[in-house]
Formats: structure tokens, C-alpha cells, sequence
């Protein structure tokens, strides 16, 4: 009986996660009201308090729910391709979070926090941003710093500036595209982008 609850308690909070989505992306995070949040996932709002006391709450979970930490998506690499071909690991780590990035998930949340995340005062959304940035470009570094050791990065160009140029442009595609969602893929630009400044920034073709 207990674990049919904890089961039903799990359920019920995703319900409102997605409620919230719906929510925040149509209205803003600030213009939201729990009541609404509650009503769009067909709940009362005590149900709401027994799992979120407030929307900054709220909006943490949700984003915890599509953060892309690069770290998780070089690990779901074959051991052998993180350890002896780090570029290769990049591209492909770049290539899966691009496709998630298409996901409506994915677009939604990423959307409400760039556009839609504003006026609430328990929200930093800048500050979110920058600590995923940061996050991502530190462990990119790690990366570049292992294609260097292995002679394949040029020699003129630093692992921090590699990673900082593949962090901009990353960031640059994924703006442009939360604009215009509809207008391209952006798995397929963004691997394009991707592919054309591996070239440029290492001395061997990828295996």
C-alpha cells in the first residue's frame, strides 16, 4: 500500500510539472498563479502545496527535469570512445543533446526559461542560464585538454578558447532556433555548426 502511494504521490507530481509548462509557456512564470497550475493538471491547489509550496519551486523541478549536464551525456558514451578519441566524445555528446533539445519537452521548458522567466522575484533566470553555460563550457574544457594532449588540437589555440568558441556557438544556434523552431531542425544546423568548427579547431579528422 505504501508503494502504490509513493507511486500514485510520484505521478501526481509529474502531472503538475507538465501542468506548469503548459502554464508558465502560455502566461509567464510571473503572471501564473498556482491555481492555475492546479486546474490545468486537473488537482486542487492542496495538492499542489504537498508537493511545491511555491512557482520557484515549481520552475526548479521542471528544469531539473531537461537540464543536459555534458558530463551525463559524454557518460553514456562507450568508455572507449571517451578515453581514446575526446573530440569524437564531444561531437557525439553534442549530437545527443541537440536531438533532445527537439523533444517538446525539451523546446518547451528551454523556452519558458529564456522567454517566459522573467518579473518573478525568486527567479534569477540569468543567473540559471550562466550556471548551465558554466557548467557546460568547464567540462568541454576537460575534453579540449585531453584532444590537446593527444597532439590533435592546434597548437595555437587554448582547450579554454576551443571550448568557449564551441560554448558560443552552441548557444548562438540554440537562440536562434528557439526563435524560429519551425523553420529547421536544429540537430541538423547545430551538427553542422558543430562538425565545421571541429575542423577548424583540430589537426586530424574524426575516427
Amino acid at each position: 500500500m505504501v508503494r502504490r502511494t509513493k507511486a500514485e504521490a510520484a505521478l501526481t507530481r509529474e502531472k503538475l510539472l507538465d501542468a506548469a509548462e503548459n502554464v508558465f509557456l502560455a502566461r509567464g512564470v510571473a503572471n501564473a498563479t498556482l491555481e492555475q497550475i492546479a486546474t490545468e493538471a486537473g488537482l486542487t491547489r492542496g495538492a499542489l502545496y504537498w508537493h511545491f509550496k511555491n512557482k520557484a519551486e515549481i520552475f526548479h523541478a521542471m528544469l531539473d527535469r531537461v537540464r543536459l549536464p555534458f558530463q551525463e551525456l559524454i557518460d553514456e558514451l562507450d568508455e572507449a570512445d571517451r578515453r581514446e578519441h575526446p573530440a569524437r566524445a564531444i561531437r557525439l555528446a553534442c549530437q545527443e543533446g541537440l536531438k533532445r533539445l527537439e523533444q517538446p519537452r525539451y523546446h518547451r521548458v528551454h523556452s519558458i526559461l529564456i522567454y517566459h522567466s522573467g518579473g518573478l522575484s525568486e527567479l534569477d533566470s540569468l543567473a540559471m542560464q550562466e550556471e548551465i553555460a558554466n557548467e557546460s563550457c568547464g567540462m568541454l574544457t576537460e575534453y579540449f585538454q585531453a584532444v590537446a594532449q593527444q597532439g590533435q588540437l592546434r597548437a595555437d589555440i587554448s582547450p579554454e578558447t576551443a571550448a568557449r568558441l564551441l560554448q558560443s556557438t552552441l548557444g548562438g544556434v540554440f537562440h536562434d532556433w528557439l526563435r524560429h523552431p519551425q523553420e529547421y531542425s536544429i540537430r541538423e544546423r547545430g551538427m553542422e555548426m558543430v562538425d565545421t568548427l571541429l575542423h577548424l579547431l583540430c589537426t586530424t579528422e574524426l575516427p
